[in-house]
């Protein structure tokens, strides 16, 4: 990839609301997740982790918790099957900031490699709840960990145009 398909993944990256049922391929995940892995960190601490998950009862699971946090029945997923989990140790001053970064690289890889995404909040909510912690043991993951966010992803079923910019988006001190 050239600089110039790297900016244009950047520049036509959007958040996709409507998704194919068909599942997403390992290699295409595991692309996706390399790139989260390797998104900057505070002082290089890496405290965020990604939880994937393509079980569709575990991904039905997260969905209604995430509902709940909303107050609706709606799938807060879009359809999407896939939902990469952004977690970030709770003790480290950069958890936030770490996990967005990592959602950040997700979600421009998803574009990268042909799938769209969307990033989904809540993650907190869920994982500060009883349930949400149960999951985490469940899974085999110990510590303490804050949600950042969920992205989700999928083979896009629309192609939404950009939304206008802004007026005073950027100011220059030369």
């Amino acid at each position: 990839m050239n600089m110039n398909d790297a900016l244009e993944v950047l520049y036509n990256r959007r958040s996709i609301r409507r998704y194919q049922s068909e599942q997403i391929s390992r290699e295409k995940l595991d692309s996706v997740i390399r790139a989260g892995v390797c998104a900057a960190s505070g002082k290089n601490g890496q405290s965020a982790i990604i939880i994937a998950v393509q079980d569709k009862q575990t991904r039905d699971e997260l969905s209604r918790l995430n509902a709940a946090v909303l107050g609706v029945k709606a799938d807060p997923f879009y359809g999407a099957p896939t939902v990469l989990i952004v977690l970030a140790e709770a003790n480290s001053p950069y958890a936030v900031q770490d996990g967005s970064l990592v959602l950040g690289n997700l979600m421009n890889a998803a574009k990268a490699v042909g799938l769209g995404s969307c990033w989904i909040n809540r993650a907190k909510e869920v994982f500060d709840s009883d349930e949400g912690k149960a999951l985490l043991k469940k899974w085999g993951v110990d510590g303490e960990w804050i949600g950042v966010g969920n992205c989700i992803l999928g083979y896009p079923a629309e192609d939404p145009a950009m939304k206008p910019r802004k007026e005073n988006f950027v100011y220059y001190v030369l």
